[in-house]
Order: structure tokens, then sequence, then C-alpha cells
């Protein structure tokens, strides 16, 4: 019996697609600077805060689609965006 499964990509074409997905981040609609790709083997893991919830659903979304084949990991922070319900008290 033979394997007929597909070879794994080469960690050279992950390091580019990460690469790419890095730039496609920070040049796009989203602008996000603040989110950062790791490669640990072959899963990637992002990092960083972003302002909603939308932007990271969708950073996630263009990360699973630009690194298909290969596991990532989300470690993405929302920013607290919502009013004080208190003013702050200086005395």
């Amino acid at each position: 019996m033979t394997d007929t499964s597909p070879p794994p990509p080469a960690a050279g074409n992950l390091d580019y697609r990460v690469a790419h997905l890095a730039d496609h981040l920070a040049s796009g609609e989203l602008g996000e600077l603040g989110v950062r790709l790791e490669l640990r083997g072959d899963v990637v893991l992002l990092t960083g805060t972003v302002p909603s919830t939308q932007c990271r659903d969708d950073i996630l979304r263009m990360a699973r689609e630009e690194l298909a084949g290969h596991p990532v990991h989300s470690d993405l922070l929302i920013a607290g965006t919502s009013s004080p319900d208190h003013g702050e008290d200086l005395t």
C-alpha cells in the first residue's frame, strides 16, 4: 500500500507564507502592525492586541487561508474600548 497524501510543505515555503501574511496584515485594510507571527516548528502563533472581535476573526480567517495545512494558534487579545463607568479619583 502506498501513501498518496501530499508531502508536507517545506519549512522555507512556510517561512515565506508567514512573511507574506505579516506583510499583508500590515499593509491591508486592517493595518494591524501590533500582530506578531511566530513560527514554532510547523505551528504558527499569532500574538498581540487588536481593536475588536471582528478584527481578530478577520485576521484568523486570513491566517488559516494563507497558512492552510499548518496549525495556527491564536493568543490575540481584544483591546478594551468600553467607556469608563465612573470618574477617576485623583485625591
